[in-house]
C-alpha cells in the first residue's frame, strides 16, 4: 500500500483501517472479475473487516472496472484476510482475470 502526496499515514498495529481498491480487468473479463470479487470479498468479514461499499465502471477511456472501499478494525485483522488459504487459492483466477490492482489507505469524509 501507498500514500498518495503523504495525506494518509501508516496506522499503528491496533488501529482501524480503511482502504480504497481500484481494480482494472484484463480484456473481455469484466464480468469474471466481478465474480471473482464476489467470492474473495465474502471472506472479509470472517477477519473483522467490513466492504464499505463497491462501485462498477465501465473501464472506458483507461478508469479502473471497479472501485471498492474497506474497512478493518487493526493491521492483524487485514493481515489475516490477505493471508487468507481461501483467498490465496484463486490466485490463478486472480491473475486470469485482473490486469492491475491499486490498493492505498484513505480516511472518510462526514456526509454533508
Amino acid at each position: 500500500m501507498n500514500a498518495e502526496g503523504g495525506r494518509a499515514t501508516a496506522p499503528s498495529a491496533d488501529q482501524e483501517i480503511l482502504l480504497c481498491c481500484l481494480l482494472w480487468a484484463r480484456d473481455s473479463q469484466a464480468a469474471a472479475l466481478t465474480a471473482y470479487e464476489n467470492g474473495v470479498l465474502d471472506l472479509i468479514s470472517d477477519h473483522g473487516g467490513q466492504v464499505v461499499k463497491r462501485a462498477k465502471s465501465d473501464g472506458a477511456d483507461g478508469h479502473p472496472d471497479e472501485v471498492q472501499f474497506y474497512r478493518f478494525p487493526s493491521q492483524a485483522s487485514l493481515d489475516s484476510y490477505l493471508s487468507d488459504p481461501r483467498r490465496t487459492a484463486h490466485a490463478v483466477e486472480r491473475d486470469r482475470v485482473i490486469a492491475r490492482t491499486e490498493l492505498f489507505p484513505v480516511s472518510f469524509l462526514p456526509p454533508d
